[in-house]
């Protein structure tokens, strides 16, 4: 999108959050802890949109016209080489309904088998904060967070995660928040609806079981 705008020679607006009139939005600035409203009085407006943002349109009633375009411009300065799909039962991170995470107290990356058992029975996504992605204990398609997808289920589930700012700007948004922790001065508990003190090696397990 800035290649657009450079192109069009107008500015580009990123991750907007609100629309409050024809040339004026609101904009999430440092890390999620401000937010900008700024105007552009471009005649052609370049916009990306933070979509955990905004409630998920109606699949059905809308007037939009629908066209299939049968060809397309090839500008030959680039080209198709492939791609890699990682398939899942899962849901995608983005859509999921509930995501269950974990973090660097996670341990390593065997034990987020104890995410999965519980995500099975939720029918949940599964997410990962930096610092576990930067320790290796899983892939960073993974990371929820500022530099990783940002999510806004209606079940947001934090496990051992220690609640940097990085992170609450991709999952803040989330309906429902819930934090297993053994730090009780854990940042993540500000934001959590309900938070748990206890060590998740036991929890875990035992919240798999009543579910």
């Amino acid at each position: 999108m800035p290649r657009v705008a450079a192109l069009l020679d107008v500015g580009q607006l990123s991750e907007i959050i609100s629309v409050e009139s024809a040339d004026t939005f609101k904009r999430p600035i440092y890390a999620g802890n401000a937010i900008a409203t700024v105007q552009s009085q471009d005649a052609i407006k370049v916009i990306t949109v933070r979509a955990s943002a905004f409630d998920k349109a109606a699949a059905e009633g809308g007037s939009a016209a629908i066209e299939t375009l049968s060809q397309t411009c090839d500008a030959g300065t680039s080209a198709f080489v492939g791609e890699e799909l990682v398939k899942s039962e899962r849901p995608e991170l983005a859509s999921a309904r509930v995501i269950i995470s974990g973090g660097r107290g996670m341990g390593n990356g065997d034990n987020f088998a104890l995410l999965e058992k519980a995500a099975d029975k939720l029918g949940a996504a599964i997410g990962a904060s930096r610092a576990a992605v930067d320790a290796g204990f899983v892939s960073n398609d993974m990371q929820v967070g500022q530099t990783g997808k940002i999510v806004a289920p209606e079940l947001y589930i934090a496990v051992g995660i220690s609640g940097a700012i990085q992170h609450l700007a991709g999952m803040k948004e989330s309906k429902v928040i819930v934090a297993i922790n053994k730090d009780e001065e854990a940042p993540i508990f500000q934001v959590a609806d309900y938070g748990l003190v206890a060590d998740l090696f036991q929890a875990l397990p035992e919240l798999e079981a009543k579910l």
